[in-house]
């Protein structure tokens, strides 16, 4: 199985308050492992153009922001871009799929702010990583739904509403799940 490009969708009773109610784009995956980013939980810390002063990197034009988010725990200090494909990168962007691509470079982030960035983007800071065989382990324990990932959905800009609506595409209302795990 390889869910590369595929949403996670975290269901009720994980027992990891980190990923409650998270909606994670899968990056990565591989029987040596996955690796993903949370797109639907913001940094209310931190602010975007706060990153750029911080990495002494060109301001955005007055009144512009964009929205950092929290990515994962792992790593939660480097940044990562996930992005429209049109944003060409370089040897450093990983190529998901011929709609979403991963760029983890500074030079992204310039980009960004100068207006010559990707379409449309989601910055994160840390990831979401699992060992060999760890998130079909977590799937198995209906720990997480799989669903298909639309740019419409990764790239909004409603956050709290990202869960419900990875649900409602696959047809399940969020008010009828369970924690439990059973057998019919």
């Amino acid at each position: 199985m390889d869910l590369t490009g595929k949403l996670l969708i975290a269901m009720p009773g994980m027992g990891d308050a980190r990923f409650d109610k998270s909606v994670i784009y899968l990056c990565a995956h591989s029987p040596e492992g996955a690796m993903g980013l949370i797109v639907n939980k913001p940094a209310h810390e931190l602010t975007f153009s706060h990153l750029l002063e911080q990495l002494g990197l060109q301001q955005m034009a007055e009144g512009t922001d964009v929205r950092v988010h929290f990515g994962g725990p792992v790593e939660h200090g480097r940044g990562f871009v996930l992005h429209t494909a049109d944003y060409p990168g370089g040897e450093a962007t990983l190529r998901v799929d011929g709609r979403f691509s991963m760029t983890a470079t500074m030079d992204i982030l310039q980009a960004i702010a100068e207006g010559r960035g990707p379409e449309r983007f989601i910055m994160a800071l840390g990831y979401a990583g699992w060992g060999p065989g760890q998130l079909e382990g977590e799937i198995l324990r209906n720990g997480w739904l799989t669903a298909e990932a639309g740019p419409e959905l990764v790239f909004s800009m409603q956050n709290s509403g990202k869960w419900e609506k990875a649900l409602r595409t696959l047809g399940v209302d969020p008010v009828g799940l369970s924690g439990a795990a059973g057998r019919a």
